[in-house]
């Protein structure tokens, strides 16, 4: 097994270790696996492998020689399996069993890793605090207008495409939870208060997995070359070029223009026009990223670990 299909092996079985038979998001999975098989023909055969237990994950860990690969591997088994919140007692015991096989025991990269994308996870910790102020607020202004939440739109995306451009893996904890405040900001604008299971049940209906977004994002990375078939380099170095389109831009892009279209319509779309209103979205806005991937390369150069924090914990 090849270092890139170890990665992508390791990614696949943080993806399954909640062991939640979720059909739903096993088919983003799924479906994510089929529509690189073009450019990455292991990996429909990888999805397999790991479900039908064909390879173990000592296979997968084995073949990490570079210590900048192992400390890749572990923190993007560690963001996906934060992906829906807080870690599951297997999830806890799949990520200790990765990190004794890896060897990193003590390394001081992963800990600072595990800090940061813990917290930015835990988002039951502080999200009730943040939705009642909000709620709060609410009462007192007006509701912002079409050409407002746009401009808002825009900017949640922009902010996502740079935390993708950043080179630490922990960062990319962060998207999902701002997704999820972007859709609370339009529904309330619309005058809908909404908890955060409501949010991931409609983030999951439009076809944005959470667990499965991760696991694009990084096999994304992946398969641009962010490995690094070059020797001696490590993927942490490799992580500050762009890696080919920054996804995150146009999912958010697309899944803020479609809440607006749902909360504004009094919630009325099927699942069905959900989805099918999200794949058109998106499109586009993987052209009009091409736009903005200044604004993203610039906005990613302010940002640090606090002010990231701040973002997702703020109102």
């Amino acid at each position: 097994m090849n270092p890139d299909n170890a990665l992508l092996t390791i990614a696949l079985f943080a993806a399954f270790a909640d062991g939640v038979k979720d059909d739903r998001e096993r088919d983003h999975v799924r479906r994510f696996a089929d529509s690189l098989g073009t450019q990455a023909p292991d990996l429909p055969r990888l999805y397999q492998d790991v479900l039908l237990k064909r390879v173990t994950l000592r296979d997968a860990t084995s073949a990490l020689e570079d210590l900048g690969q192992r400390q890749f591997a572990y923190e993007m088994a560690l963001c996906i399996c934060d992906a829906d919140g807080r870690q599951c007692d297997t999830e806890r015991a799949f990520l200790a069993d990765l990190k004794r096989q890896l060897c990193l025991d003590g390394d001081a990269q992963v800990a600072d890793a595990e800090s940061k994308a813990d917290a930015l996870a835990d988002l039951d910790a502080y999200a009730p605090a943040t939705i009642a102020a909000s709620t709060t607020l609410a009462a007192a202004q007006p509701a912002p207008s079409d050409a407002e939440l746009d401009k808002t739109i825009l900017n949640y995306a922009i902010l996502n495409g740079a935390l993708e451009l950043l080179p630490q893996t922990w960062a990319s904890v962060a998207i999902i939870p701002l997704q999820i405040k972007m859709v609370y900001r339009i529904g309330r604008a619309h005058g809908y208060e909404l908890d955060q299971g409501h949010i991931k049940e409609f983030l999951a209906t439009v076809g944005v997995g959470l667990t499965s977004q991760y696991l694009e994002q990084f096999g994304r990375k992946l398969l641009g070359g962010l490995l690094g078939k070059m020797a001696g380099k490590t993927v942490g170095g490799l992580g500050r070029a762009a890696t080919g389109m920054a996804f995150s831009f146009a999912s958010t892009y697309a899944l803020g223009h479609i809440a607006k279209r749902y909360y504004a319509g009094g919630r009325q779309m099927s699942a069905a026009a959900l989805q099918q209103g999200f794949q058109q979205m998106l499109e586009p806005a993987k052209k009009l990223q091409a736009d903005y991937l200044p604004q993203m390369r610039q906005r990613a150069t302010g940002l640090d670990a606090a002010q990231i924090m701040t973002m997702v914990r703020g109102g």
